[in-house]
């Protein structure tokens, strides 16, 4: 206790804990307690996933079972986005990430203990629970610490530091692993996540930017929010819940595809950290142009790039043209690091923001949960190459939803809707 009260000291000097909007604002006030949770959340996800479906099997599930039981953290994550939103409004931002990496720790601590399967899934399912809260409080606290005109920059840089951590975990866990077995990768995360809460301790508190009667009405109730942003969930909620669909399809498209054209499990993963390298380089620039030039800017090619580069995948018969088309769709993944977040952000009013984020989270979550199956779903009835393709043409519905309903240049204080 003594270490993170001199952390949130440090943090005072530094002018963390401040009215944001007396000062001009700078990255480095912001940077280590903004993207550093993020990071760890992401290193304790990427070491925990791999590892879910081996755990329910070491406990006696059946392969069947061992699946349902990794989806559950999405499931969990998909059932608790509107929670988050009234949990974030009642209890603030930063106490919202701290008590949600404290419930991902014991969360993965009754994944350590579980001797059965049923004990394990409860802990991977209230792990997907503090998992909304995360990152609707994370994006709700960058909504408030950073200014609009660096919106998209501060969103993608959020989206990147969470791939480079998903990146990072499964290399902290093998190590661990080595030594301690499957046990290993839970630890990894527990450590992660305790930094995570240590790091969200010293976040500063803000007042919001937005003053006025707008933000000092009575929050409206989450049906009235619906109601009255009904138009941005149905264009930009829906392209934004394909290009959800799309990422999480990928995930099970590449390693299909590369088992189909004779690929070893060894090449497969190297194709994957290949796409994921190319994937983490280029969200910071493609933030930049969003800021810069308009969010269509980088929407409509992360769609369009995405569609080509599902569609092309069923073309490819060897390994040199796989990987081309695999590394395009890292290309694309990339460029729209944030783009979810940052719509989201955009269209999002003043009273009411938690909320309205609340059901952003659950449009696209159901497009993240629901891709894969679409895509399986797909190939039980004509084909794998078929799947894939009919999945790419989301990414074309995307695109579609984003030309027509996002402005072609960017002003001073433009909404998108």
């Amino acid at each position: 206790m003594a270490c993170l009260t001199s952390l949130r000291m440090a943090a005072d000097q530094y002018g963390l804990v401040a009215h944001m909007t007396e000062t001009p604002f700078r990255w480095r006030q912001i940077a280590i307690p903004a993207f550093g949770p993020s990071l760890l959340f992401g290193i304790a996800n990427g070491a925990i996933l791999p590892v879910i479906a081996l755990s329910a099997i070491a406990l006696g599930a059946s392969h069947a079972m061992s699946g349902v039981i990794a989806a559950l953290i999405g499931l969990g994550s998909l059932m608790c986005n509107i929670p988050a939103a009234m949990i974030t409004s009642r209890f603030g931002e930063r106490h919202s990430l701290i008590g949600a990496a404290a419930v991902s720790v014991a969360a993965l601590i009754i994944c350590v203990l579980a001797r059965h399967p049923a004990v394990l899934a409860a802990g991977v399912l209230l792990m997907g629970m503090a998992t909304a809260i995360f990152y609707l409080a994370r994006q709700a606290f960058l909504m408030e610490a950073v200014p609009a005109h660096m919106r998209a920059r501060a969103f993608a840089t959020l989206g990147g530091t969470q791939r480079i951590g998903m990146f990072i975990g499964p290399f902290a866990s093998a190590g661990l692993m080595h030594f301690m077995g499957l046990s290993g990768a839970y630890v990894v995360a527990i450590v992660a996540l305790a930094a995570a809460g240590a790091l969200s301790f010293v976040l500063p508190e803000l007042q919001p930017r937005t003053e006025g009667d707008e933000a000092k009405a009575i929050r409206p109730s989450v049906l009235a929010l619906a109601v009255e942003h009904k138009r941005a969930y149905l264009t930009l909620g829906l392209g934004c819940m394909l290009i959800a669909a799309m990422r999480a399809s990928r995930q099970v498209a590449i390693p299909l595809w590369a088992d189909a054209i004779g690929l070893s499990p060894t090449a497969t993963a190297l194709v994957f950290g290949c796409v994921s390298a190319i994937d983490m380089l280029v969200f910071y620039p493609a933030g930049k142009v969003m800021d810069q030039y308009g969010r269509l800017w980088v929407a409509l090619p992360c769609a369009l790039t995405l569609a080509v580069s599902f569609i092309a995948i069923p073309l490819t018969t060897a390994l040199v043209p796989f990987v081309l088309v695999c590394l395009l769709m890292g290309l694309g993944n990339g460029i729209g690091s944030g783009i979810v977040m940052t719509l989201g952000a955009d269209a999002a009013p003043v009273n009411g923001r938690n909320e309205f984020l609340g059901i952003w989270r659950l449009i696209t979550d159901a497009g993240t949960s629901t891709g894969p199956f679409m895509l399986a779903g797909l190939t039980a009835v004509v084909s794998l190459g078929a799947g894939i393709a009919a999945t790419g043409a989301f990414g074309l519905v995307a695109a579609g939803i984003f030309w027509c309903n996002l402005p072609r240049t960017r002003k001073q204080g433009d909404r998108v809707i």
